[in-house]
């Protein structure tokens, strides 16, 4: 299994590059949908790596994902700034996903 890499950010990809992850550098939404849709197609890869930039540029196409497609996970890191969301965003994102109080 492979890991990969869509960012935005020079530094995480040379970061993961050293880690041994290959990936690519997009900006532009189109892009990131066309890499997203290129990856989700290889069947070696097991990890779809997004930093939070590129996630919240593409954030519905990757729930819809999430909800139907249980291979690839898909995780979001920070980049080097460190992430940008508020610091109970895991409790809200349940919320959002499953409907539950907690």
């Amino acid at each position: 299994m492979k890991s990969y890499l869509i960012s935005d950010n020079r530094d995480t990809h040379v970061g993961m590059r050293l880690a041994g992850i290959s990936g690519v550098i997009v900006h532009e939404r189109d892009e990131i949908i066309k890499e997203l849709n290129e990856s989700l197609e290889d069947n070696e890869i097991g990890l779809i790596i997004l930093t939070e930039k590129i996630y919240e540029k593409i954030k519905y196409r990757v729930i819809e994902i999430k909800t139907k497609k249980k291979y690839p996970l898909i995780v979001v890191i920070p980049d080097r700034h460190g992430f940008k969301r508020e610091g109970d965003f895991i409790t809200k994102y349940i919320k959002e996903s499953v409907g539950l109080k907690i």
